[in-house]
């Protein structure tokens, strides 16, 4: 299999990660696994074959299924981090509790946060702990980072609130919505976080943001009535999502010639190797999908890939590719190449 990082991709453009995150999951919620993200990835690894020796497209194609799986790995992975969390906020009680000499304040604590009805209700969630088993992913071996999560959560003013709000006021909307705080103000944030997860799987070292994101709307879903079988997100919404990325990247590499003719017919006075090489594979594979999937408007296609310019590519790229695939797409109308309506 290939094998990919941040330094191989060269993808260190992130200045504009997070509004790239809010952008494509405000509407793409049926899965967890969805085609925004997918072309992320097949981007990703589009760039790893023309970088790399291992030019194999079948290699490619594996390695791409093999990516997504830890991406959905990821998503148990991080929704059971409240679960471990509030578990090691109980051992510090219990410790103070057995303490030689301990304080009033030590034998009755304020146990509202590992009390959370929330937590209680994840922590026996059927599907994730179904997941968790199978997967073997566990954070018993992650107490540093445990720690330094609650540590930053006891720090914070939502905390601090809660903890010492009236206890008529705490229902399980609060308890749920303390925790869609701490994944958004405290996890999202924690730059060691990262760091660990990068540790367990190099594969997740992008998806942090993205996969946040889907939890915290996980955790807004999350109903007292629905008890242990609260659905969580599938990895695809059907299975025309779970072959796009094979046939996507499949179809970029197929086509790549006519591609590169197109955009180098079509970027004015750019010479061809003067156009950024992200920018290059962005239209190769926005071409692709404009050919070869006829349910996907073209409007559609060309704001995905404009978007993703904006996070993977340079400043003026997004103005750029707009321009240039505008003008392919005329062509292509005009040669009827594009097998379905066109929605504006």
């Amino acid at each position: 299999m290939l094998f990919y990082s941040k330094t191989l991709l060269a993808l260190a453009i992130h200045k504009k990660r997070l509004t790239f995150v809010a952008n494509f999951t405000s509407v793409h919620y049926r899965s967890m696994i969805n085609r925004t993200l997918i072309r992320v990835k097949a981007l990703q690894l589009l760039y790893a074959y023309y970088k790399s020796e291992a030019k194999t497209l079948s290699t490619l194609e594996k390695e791409l299924a093999f990516s997504v799986e830890k991406t959905y790995d990821l998503y148990f992975y991080l929704l059971s981090l409240a679960v471990e969390i509030t578990r090691y906020a109980e051992q510090r009680i219990d410790a103070r509790r057995h303490k030689l000499r301990p304080t009033s304040e030590d034998l009755n604590p304020n146990t509202r946060f590992i009390d959370n009805r929330f937590v209680a209700q994840l922590s026996n969630n059927e599907t994730l702990n179904s997941q968790l088993a199978q997967k073997k992913l566990s954070w018993a071996d992650r107490g540093d980072i445990l720690k330094e999560l609650f540590l930053e959560i006891e720090a914070s003013d939502f905390y601090v609130e809660y903890m010492s709000a009236d206890p008529t006021s705490i229902d399980y909307s609060a308890d749920r919505e303390l925790w869609r705080k701490i994944y958004k103000r405290v996890i999202l944030a924690n730059e060691n976080l990262d760091d660990t997860l990068e540790e367990e799987n190099i594969y997740w070292a992008d998806d942090v943001e993205v996969v946040i994101s889907f939890v915290i709307k996980t955790v807004k879903r999350f109903d007292p009535a629905a008890g242990t079988q609260q659905e969580l997100l599938p990895m695809y919404k059907d299975l025309d999502d779970a072959e796009y990325g094979r046939k996507l990247l499949r179809y970029a590499i197929e086509d790549s010639e006519e591609s590169l003719h197109l955009i180098d017919k079509y970027s004015r006075n750019w010479e061809l190797e003067r156009i950024a090489f992200m920018d290059t594979l962005i239209m190769q594979l926005a071409l692709a999908e404009l050919k070869h999937f006829p349910t996907i408007p073209v409007n559609v296609t060309l704001n995905e890939y404009i978007e993703i310019s904006k996070s993977y590519s340079t400043d003026k790229s997004a103005v750029f590719i707009n321009g240039v695939l505008d003008k392919i797409v005329q062509d292509l109308k005009q040669e009827n190449k594009l097998i379905k309506a066109v929605v504006f």
